[in-house]
């Protein structure tokens, strides 16, 4: 179904056929890509802000500087100076911004009662306290809801607007949560199938859906208006 553009900007509601549509052919080209890796919950929280602006091969390395340093837990990481911390994860650029954020979220994790406590929380408290926190948007927020703490909420990113506007099924300038609700309410609480689908739809804008389109590699040419 091809977005009506008489609809208003922040509506956004695709059949779950065209949804599953695309899902199956992304799965098909890319395989299950196991995405998102964490040793533990706390690893993927942290790894949430530091891939804020910057490619995931970046966040590897800071967070492989982090445990080499012995620092990759909460109470090391409220312990260390911010300037010990932006050192560590300087790799992961803005990395002045991003020690205060890192340090921000793990304040919250600490008076929050820890993860246990978090973990307890139903979906929408859990979800308004974590974008309380400074530093922490919508998409860094569904990350760590998502992956973190196995919550079904779609996370929406620049890849997946790209994605949806290129295929028809949005104009792309519609909220963040329009988009997100759209895609919940079409496929339903299923966070394996949200985890697949969004590492999908990282994977396929490296690959193919780039800001320039290579759309002789894209697995969704046939049938997307915009190809080349």
């Amino acid at each position: 179904m091809l977005y009506d553009p008489l609809m208003r900007s922040d509506r956004f509601q695709p059949s779950s056929a065209d949804l599953m549509a695309i899902y199956q052919a992304l799965l098909g080209a890319y395989g299950d890509l196991a995405w998102w890796p964490g040793d533990s919950r706390f690893e993927i929280m942290i790894g949430a802000v530091l891939t804020q602006n910057t490619a995931w091969t970046n966040v590897e390395k800071a967070l492989g500087q982090l445990k080499a340093a012995d620092a990759l837990s909460l109470e090391r990481i409220l312990a260390l100076s911010e300037a010990e911390l932006a050192a560590l994860i300087r790799p992961s650029g803005y990395f002045n911004i991003k020690a205060d954020r890192l340090k921000q979220l793990c304040r919250f994790v600490q008076q929050a009662g820890g993860e246990a406590a978090l973990a307890r929380r139903e979906t929408t408290e859990l979800r308004t306290a974590v974008l309380a926190v400074k530093g922490v948007g919508p998409e860094t927020c569904d990350d760590i809801l998502l992956y973190a703490f196995e919550r079904p909420v779609f996370v929406i990113d620049a890849y997946t607007r790209r994605l949806l506007k290129r295929y028809g099924l949005a104009r792309g300038d519609e909220s963040y949560d329009a988009l997100r609700l759209g895609f919940e309410r079409a496929l339903g609480p299923d966070v394996d199938l949200y985890k697949a689908y969004h590492g999908l739809i990282v994977e396929h804008a490296k690959t193919a859906c780039a800001v320039k389109p290579r759309c002789r590699q894209c697995c969704l040419a046939v049938s997307c208006p915009q190809r080349l």
